[in-house]
């Protein structure tokens, strides 16, 4: 079920978000946890795309480095962040490239993808069924969702709603989410899915019908 945070969501007194989304601390969990349990899932792609990509280019290296990856377009909304990750990422050369995109229209062919990476960005996206659905467009038949999220249940704690700004309306739990992933034909297979503090935290490899 999806929830929804329209009268339930707690107010926002400091947004201090990005603080912790391109943190150090926040990096290293991505490249030495979630990274790697995403390969483990059998997360796997040379034609990557990335949303989201933040202001260090955290999932285009794990697509890059653990993923199996030959070439990587990543997209983030905000110019500033897309500056400082192509800084960040350049060390992988011509592997990776980072331009200003929307995740919810992308401008990529049809079917053009084998892996698309999206670490945190779906709770980001005020219409992120919208976002869900790019994704599977530009995905291969057999092409891979990898994804990491933060459901309602941990977004709406009200200590987290007090000091980071998330979007209030149309939010989703774990079933919700997968739901919208069927809904777009992304299926997660049995063993394709890791769900951590009852379903606050959760990782998951999709894959195109």
């Amino acid at each position: 079920m999806t929830h929804d945070t329209h009268a339930t969501a707690p107010p926002t007194y400091v947004d201090a978000d990005r603080v912790w989304v391109d943190s150090r601390l926040r990096y290293e969990i991505g490249l030495r946890v979630e990274g790697p349990t995403l390969a483990r899932l059998g997360a796997r792609g040379e034609r990557c795309l990335e949303i989201g990509t933040g202001r260090r280019g955290l999932g285009a290296r794990i697509a890059a480095t653990q993923l199996g990856a030959r070439r990587v377009v990543a997209f983030d909304v905000h110019p500033a962040s897309v500056k400082r990750a192509t800084a960040r990422t350049a060390d992988l050369r011509d592997r990776v490239r980072i331009e200003v995109g929307d995740a919810t229209a992308l401008p990529v062919a049809d079917g053009s993808c084998d892996l698309v990476v999206s670490l945190h960005a779906f709770h980001h996206i005020e219409d992120w069924r919208a976002a869900v659905g790019e994704c599977a467009r530009v995905l291969r038949p057999g092409g891979q969702l990898a994804l990491a999220e933060m459901t309602a249940r941990f977004v709406d704690a009200r200590w987290l709603r007090a000091v980071a700004h998330h979007p209030r309306h149309d939010r989703f739990d774990q079933d919700g989410l997968l739901a919208e992933l069927r809904r777009h034909g992304l299926e997660v297979a049995l063993g394709a899915l890791v769900s951590r503090a009852g379903g606050r935290w959760v990782q998951a490899v999709a894959t195109r019908a």
